[in-house]
């Protein structure tokens, strides 16, 4: 289902079908930034892996608990299990990824590989190791 219409519809994602979630990458200096609505939903709801360069991010949000006299008058927040993979490029430092949660938004950090970064070639004079005979 086109997560457009599941998001009007007001479908929720399953383990089997998950919806996506929203999200923003952009490069800050040395470091990836891949930044991850999920909204009202805990850390212990989060699981984050990587398997070679395959970046998987999932979440589910669940009900509130609510006491039995609580009567639903309208419920537009979307719920169930939200995932989203990205691959990776062979210049990012997987072993290094860092994430923090705040305000609703998982945001990771990824490292620039050394090897990866730009970095000064010096060049060397043929001349300075020729003799000249005379």
């Amino acid at each position: 289902m086109d997560p457009i219409v599941q998001q009007l519809s007001g479908a929720s994602g399953t383990w089997s079908k998950p919806s996506v979630m929203p999200m923003e990458a952009y490069r800050d200096g040395d470091e990836y930034v891949i930044a991850f609505d999920l909204p009202g939903v805990s850390t212990e709801a989060m699981d984050i892996d990587v398997e070679r360069n395959m970046l998987t991010v999932k979440a589910e949000r669940r009900p509130p608990v609510k006491a039995d006299s609580v009567k639903m008058e309208l419920s537009e927040r979307p719920l169930g299990v939200f995932s989203r993979q990205i691959m990776l490029a062979d210049t990012l430092d997987t072993e290094r990824i860092e994430a923090d949660y705040d305000a609703g938004v998982l945001t990771l950090r990824i490292p620039i590989a050394e090897r990866a970064k730009p970095r000064k070639i010096s060049i060397g004079r043929t001349d300075d190791h020729k003799q000249i005979s005379g």
